[in-house]
């Protein structure tokens, strides 16, 4: 019984997530959903700009302490580690729905583009998205979600971190998944101040992610990290210099998206 409620937790956790997700995209798209990022309930500048900093904030502070690794230490004397994941991704689910229901927009505009510059940012949004979930498949989609974590323990099986490596995109730049997710927030043919604050928040956010991330997998995976990481650009796929040594085996080395 306790492996099939892990199993069902498990999937749970992540069919809540994956809807979030879709509306998120909708949202900052302006694209469909009731409310996007440019509609909703308005408030004065100064208010509605408080409100979206607290939420900014609350949603980079589960997503920090939870992905670091004395936090996990501590939370699985608590929750068992294949479980561990899963509350993660529920976690982040909660706090990117509060973000969304409690957004207040700020539609004044930053600039509106015309033809044909307007198409191509909208074609880049949608690829930072397909950018970003084919990464997210590239290192292992259902671990990093959860999934396969429930499932090796319904099974019986323990469960192994994964190796260290570089497949396909990241041996171009170490962090696609991010660079998805920057591609897509600063895609907008028109910028909104709300839209602009958002965007600069959750670039600043990520690129502080990188920063902890990478210490904790320097931590874990000591020399070939740092090698990989001498290598391989973070973000910007910018050409090799003649001495740099060409990117890692994807089988010498591997990235943890938090």
């Amino acid at each position: 019984m306790k492996r099939v409620l892990s199993l069902a937790y498990g999937f749970i956790a992540y069919g809540i997530f994956v809807p979030t997700l879709l509306y998120a995209i909708c949202f900052i798209g302006n694209i469909v959903v009731p409310k996007t990022i440019d509609s909703g309930r308005q408030e004065g500048l100064l208010s509605a700009a408080a409100i979206n900093a607290v939420l900014l904030v609350l949603f980079a502070a589960q997503h920090s302490i939870m992905a670091r690794k004395g936090f996990k230490r501590m939370w699985t004397q608590i929750v068992p580690k294949h479980l561990e994941r899963p509350t993660y991704v529920l976690a982040a689910s909660l706090m990117l729905i509060l973000l969304l229901w409690q957004w207040r927009s700020i539609p004044d505009v930053v600039w509106e583009l015309q033809e044909p510059a307007a198409t191509v940012l909208a074609t880049t949004f949608w690829l930072g998205w397909v950018l970003l979930f084919s990464s997210t498949f590239l290192i292992n989609h259902f671990e990093l979600f959860g999934i396969q974590q429930a499932w090796g323990y319904f099974r019986g099986k323990q469960y192994a971190r994964p190796k260290f490596r570089t497949p396909a995109l990241y041996r171009i730049v170490r962090h696609p998944l991010y660079l998805g997710f920057v591609i897509a927030f600063w895609s907008a043919p028109r910028m909104s101040l709300g839209h602009l604050i958002f965007s600069i928040a959750c670039t600043g956010y990520i690129l502080l992610g990188i920063y902890f991330e990478e210490r904790d997998l320097i931590a874990e995976h000591g020399d070939a990290y740092r090698s990989y990481r001498e290598q391989v650009p973070m973000l910007l796929p910018l050409p090799k210099s003649a001495k740099q040594k060409p990117a890692p085996s994807p089988v010498a080395a591997g990235v943890n998206e938090s």
